[in-house]
């Protein structure tokens, strides 16, 4: 927020007067005029941002880069496709960046069927090659089940923890250096802290498995500080949000992707996966009081996508529908192997702060201390050259 606003008390049901943001977030402050933080926030982020002109200079070097360094290999980049629309739409640009990307599907067990027909049309279409990486079952739902168990706000933490670590892998198997990623400010800046963690945080998964997990996790592709650390500085391997160099229109893209690609539409931001889908539209806002829609539409207003009326309309909607939640409660309820009597326990429980079961910040400090020392060295090194 500017130095120009004041903060004033908040409300469940305050709204913010420029998107959709509520008192559902503890931590959101409004100024005199009903605007939140998170409109201040967006506004001094646009403003670091570089220009047209900048950002294609930057993609063009990137491309070139990406190109050279796969020279002699049978990829140049990592493209992790999920058959969403950022990752669906990050794998049309790199064909038409002429690129040859290593293509690879994360398989954790709850892809739905129309998922798996969008990707697998989606390589056939732009004739790349599928590599997908499959967890191992046992251990996942073994980690799933422990953060049910803890009652911890983000349970999507697995996944895109061993998400990532799938790719920084394969891209280390593969000598490649760059990884493009569908992440994006005009979808996806707006996220209130406590609605989610830290996904790279391994001190918090490992102690919450080892508190409420049964099985040992020997298989499953975790990315910790350090391991991360070795795979950036040793490997020099990069995650570049391509996304950004462009003007990115979600709207457009999923219509592009509907004409070009015979994609199909899943009804809601990330949705694709039946878990997150049972997470995003039942769990979260039963059980923590959290319509993370209200970011979503949020970030499309701010970004000039949607107006505040249209978030608005949609929010009165159910989160999808009540019939289909139900379903899939009872299937990932089996999935999981709760009884419904230990469905309806976890629940109920207590919410609980990821916090509270440790964290890897001894860790994050040692590592930005070091990344410090060597910049200066590298620095001092290049001045006496």
């Amino acid at each position: 927020m500017t130095e120009a606003t004041s903060p004033l008390p908040t409300s469940s049901t305050r709204v913010c007067t420029r998107t959709v943001m509520d008192g559902s977030d503890p931590d959101i402050v409004f100024d005199e005029e009903g605007v939140s933080n998170h409109w201040h926030e967006y506004q001094a982020l646009m403003a670091t941002q570089p220009s047209a002109e900048e950002k294609q200079a930057r993609l063009d070097a990137l491309l070139a880069d990406v190109r050279a360094d796969g020279e002699g290999k049978p990829y140049d980049c990592v493209i992790g496709l999920s058959g969403g629309v950022d990752s669906s739409y990050v794998t049309w640009l790199a064909k038409q960046w002429n690129l040859r990307p290593l293509i690879v599907h994360f398989d954790n067990g709850w892809n739905n069927e129309l998922a798996v027909r969008n990707i697998e049309n989606i390589c056939k279409k732009l004739g790349f090659e599928l590599h997908t990486f499959v967890m191992d079952w046992e251990e996942f739902r073994d980690l799933q089940r422990a953060y049910f168990k803890a009652s911890v706000v983000d349970l999507e933490v697995p996944t895109d923890h061993m998400i990532s670590g799938a790719l920084y892998r394969l891209a280390a198997k593969h000598k490649l250096k760059y990884m493009l990623s569908g992440l994006n400010f005009a979808t996806e800046s707006v996220m209130p802290p406590s609605w989610n963690y830290a996904k790279f945080d391994l001190e918090n998964i490992r102690n919450i498995h080892k508190k409420f997990g049964t099985k040992p996790l020997k298989k499953l592709p975790a990315l910790g500080v350090w391991q991360k650390a070795w795979y950036q500085l040793v490997r020099g391997i990069h995650s570049e949000a391509v996304l950004d160099l462009i003007d990115y229109n979600k709207a457009e893209a999923k219509a592009l992707l509907i004409r070009e690609l015979d994609w199909v539409d899943y009804g809601g931001k990330h949705y694709e996966s039946l878990f997150t889908r049972f997470y995003q539209g039942y769990i979260l806002p039963r059980k923590f009081g959290v319509d993370k829609r209200k970011a979503h539409l949020s970030n499309l207003i701010l970004s000039g996508q949607a107006t505040r009326e249209e978030a608005l309309r949609e929010l009165q909607q159910p989160t999808y529908d009540e019939a289909m939640q139900e379903r899939d409660k009872a299937y990932v309820r089996k999935k999981l192997g709760f009884t419904e009597s230990e469905f309806e326990a976890v629940l109920s429980l207590p919410n609980q702060r990821h916090e509270v079961y440790g964290t890897d910040q001894a860790h994050r400090e040692r590592y930005f201390r070091i990344v410090g020392t060597l910049g200066k060295a590298m620095r001092a090194v290049g001045l006496k050259r």
